[in-house]
């Protein structure tokens, strides 16, 4: 398996229609990948929390932790990925095949990202191969395996 370009934008107001729309058009319902999917659309969609819901996301938080971080099944791209920041923001991100040819795919990786920017009214977004989502905003300026950066962060 080629490694993959992932793509991040950074939403600095998530609300339940940010997670509806992102969930609608990239994410595999049917087939999501992560059985804790269905208590993280309860909560952040929905608005129906129960405390089986809660318990659930609690297992994603680490060590009281209040970022946590969903990987699942994309429909059109290898994966899609919701992150819950640290800072109250929110990383939406896709995955995508980066086979040999690196600067084609970093074209595309642009490409999305200006399309996820638009789509979620994101301020920033940046792209790296196997580039884990953000959990803060330090994180987000680490520059180790970022390729690609566009736009700034919101100032506090």
């Amino acid at each position: 398996m080629p490694p993959c370009l992932d793509v991040y934008v950074w939403v600095p107001e998530p609300n339940c229609e940010v997670f509806r729309r992102f969930i609608d058009d990239y994410v595999d319902i049917d087939a999501p990948g992560d059985e804790r999917f269905h208590a993280f659309r309860q909560v952040h969609v929905l608005g129906i929390a129960n405390d089986a819901d809660d318990k659930i996301l609690d297992e994603l938080r680490r060590d009281g932790d209040d970022a946590f971080t969903l990987y699942l099944r994309a429909r059109n791209h290898y994966q899609a990925v919701i992150t819950v920041t640290r800072d109250g923001a929110t990383v939406l991100g896709l995955s995508v095949d980066a086979p040999d040819d690196l600067p084609e795919t970093l074209r595309q990786g642009e490409q999305l990202v200006e399309q996820l920017r638009q789509q979620f009214s994101a301020p920033a977004g940046l792209a790296g191969v196997e580039l884990p989502p953000a959990t803060d905003r330090s994180e987000w300026y680490e520059e180790d395996l970022v390729l690609l950066r566009t736009g700034q962060l919101p100032a506090f």
